[in-house]
């Protein structure tokens, strides 16, 4: 073993989705970071779905952006097909989808961190983390090389002891194509942290001659649709995908073969809400038929990703399944579909900043929490990137509240719940999805960035700044009296009306409806029309950030407080909750329990031999 002598500030494992994030946050805050990757040719590989967003997704993506993250600026730059999902439905669930060229997105992300100041990139497989009294002071790599770091951010999405399964047959991989890493797991376990297994699956890639579109639904992208707050960048040449249906044959051949599917017959815990075409046919036996989406996965090549038909049957299964499909009759098999299976760290044991709770100076972030999707891990690895630079400065660490993002919500989640399958985002995992839309991120997100130091410039600042005082402007404008018929009505009550628009108000009163930018015009749309439910949403958000300040007190016993449930207290014990509103939300307390823990915090803060009497009710509720 030789030592590397150059010391970082930031030591990053792994360069997917998370590690590109972190690497790049911590690097543009000042820290001096190091990224490392088993191969520098994979930086930001999709090795799934070639997409971006998505329900609850693209929020995340958004809320990155709006941070001064970078993932929302790649896709925008290589996206062939964009589109916003649910558009038929209320805005509060309006989520931006890409599908990206995948070389050219990981082309992209790769030739930009390699421009970022204080960021460095190195080839190599981590096999040990190097702990000296209790915290992490670098990593050791199976090419010899010892790294020294203040803290290290451990990515390593499903490369831990990682086994892909293909029916009977199975193999050792971090994916198809790539080896897994075996000496992570170990070193992991000998320092006290508690792994798991999961599962995950990709479909097969197709390619593009075999196919018969003509027996397929065409689907066309939209030109309203991005990512990134940042303006300017230019649009690659988009092209359409396609819809196709399995059939009553391909029923009848999964059921025939379900026992030779690895994540059958093996048991392997699978990401419920991304379910492979076995699970489907058995969950949902009463469906004639299940959406497939045929994908293009670049510009430049012919295969074609099929999108909702992972499956770890065997080939020899595959293919008549595939060609059972309507429009793949004829259909060319380039890559087999695979379930993986990898290690990740069980939740309970890291701080809501993503930093480990036993070893000081350790975060994680992505598949090894035991979260799905680019997008998830992405938010992760901002998040970890900011507080492992954070930390490096003597600084506080960065919480996001589940009220004002989807990425709290996700992260208080992970880190409280015990996970049996792989976390996968969802709008309905928000409970204030009106405030937190994919349009309004930066309003609500953009201040930290610049607060935290160089992921968003002044610049963007005060652009900002100048859009929410037109926005403000614009409703007190809109506040004056206009005569209709034998009645007088403010411009805001005419735009709120659901048969009106600004648009159309403005077409009617043109002296009076101020012109604004699109953006502009639809938060101040959106803020009329919605603003009942935004009110009553920003009233119950209040009485959560309340509970939020109230802090757990460093060294109170759960085991000390009576009246508590078991089941409450060892979940308490587990998970360590910094405040009241993280307790409140954590699976399986009740509001008897949070009454009992108000008592004893105040008793236990303010008057250690005398509890108050009021109660948690009496105090937020009344």
């Amino acid at each position: 073993m030789w030592t590397y002598e150059t010391f970082y500030d930031v030591l990053v494992v792994g360069a997917g989705h998370a590690g590109c994030e972190a690497a790049h946050a911590a690097a543009k805050m000042g820290a001096r970071t190091l990224l490392v990757t088993m191969n520098l040719d994979t930086i930001a590989k999709m090795s799934c779905n070639p997409a971006v967003g998505g329900t609850g997704k693209g929020q995340i993506v958004r809320e990155i952006d709006a941070m001064g993250g970078i993932m929302g600026q790649i896709i925008d730059q290589t996206a062939i097909q964009f589109r916003m999902l649910n558009r038929s439905k209320g805005p509060a669930v309006w989520s931006p989808r890409a599908q990206a060229d995948k070389h050219l997105y990981a082309q992209k992300m790769k030739e930009t961190l390699e421009t970022i100041p204080n960021l460095f990139l190195m080839q190599g497989t981590i096999e040990d983390l190097l702990i000296e009294n209790g915290a992490v002071v670098g990593i050791s790599t199976k090419e010899g090389i010892a790294f020294r770091s203040s803290t290290v951010i451990l990515s390593s999405g499903t490369f831990m002891q990682g086994k892909i399964h293909i029916g009977s047959t199975q193999f050792s991989g971090g994916r198809a194509g790539d080896p897994p890493s075996i000496g992570l797991s170990n070193s992991l376990s000998q320092h006290g942290l508690r792994l798991g297994r999961l599962k995950t699956g990709t479909p097969c890639r197709i390619h593009k001659r075999s196919v018969d579109f003509s027996k397929c639904e065409r689907q066309d992208g939209e030109e309203d649709v991005r990512f990134s707050f940042k303006k300017g960048f230019s649009r690659l040449s988009q092209v359409p995908c396609y819809i196709t249906y399995t059939s009553q044959e391909s029923q009848k051949i999964v059921e025939q073969n379900l026992y030779k599917s690895a994540g059958y017959s093996k048991k392997m815990v699978g990401p419920r809400y991304c379910p492979s075409i076995e699970d489907k046919i058995v969950r949902f036996s009463d469906k004639e038929r299940h959406q497939i989406f045929i994908e293009p996965e670049g510009l430049y090549t012919q295969e074609l990703y099929l999108n909702g038909i992972s499956t770890s049957l065997p080939f020899d299964v595959q293919v008549p399944l595939i060609r059972s499909i309507a429009g793949l009759q004829n259909a060319e098999i380039v890559r087999p579909a695979y379930a993986i299976e990898y290690d990740y760290v069980k939740s309970g044991q890291l701080q809501l900043s993503l930093e480990t709770k036993t070893i000081q100076g350790l975060f994680l972030a992505g598949q090894i929490n035991g979260t799905t999707g680019y997008e998830e891990a992405a938010g992760q690895g901002f998040i970890a990137g900011v507080n492992a630079a954070l930390k490096v400065q003597g600084r506080p660490p960065f919480i996001l509240s589940p009220q004002e993002s989807y990425i709290g919500v996700m992260i208080e989640d992970i880190v409280s719940m015990e996970l049996t399958e792989p976390y996968r985002m969802f709008t309905s995992r928000a409970g204030a999805r009106l405030l937190l839309r994919q349009d309004n991120a930066d309003l609500r997100l953009s201040h930290y960035g610049y607060q935290l130091g160089g992921l968003v410039t002044k610049e963007d600042m005060e652009a900002l700044d100048f859009k929410k005082q037109k926005i403000k402007d614009a409703i007190q404008l809109l506040k004056r009296h206009v005569q209709v018929e034998d009645r007088s009505y403010t411009l805001q009550q005419m735009i709120a009306r659901p048969d009106k628009s600004y648009l159309s108000v403005q077409q009617d009163y043109p002296h009076l409806v101020p012109d604004l930018e699109e953006e502009t015009r639809f938060q101040v749309e959106l803020e009329l029309k919605y603003a009942g439910y935004i009110k009553r949403q920003e009233e119950e958000n209040q009485k959560l950030k309340d509970l939020d300040a109230i802090s757990v007190p460093e060294g109170m016993d759960f085991e000390l407080v009576k009246g508590l449930r078991n089941e409450a207290r060892e979940t308490l014990k587990r998970v360590q909750p910094l405040h009241l509103g993280q307790i409140g939300r954590l699976p399986g307390i009740t509001i008897a329990d949070l009454n009992i823990l108000f008592v004893a915090i105040r008793g236990f803060r303010k008057h250690p031999h005398q509890a108050p009497t009021a109660t948690l009710e009496e105090t937020f509720v009344s």
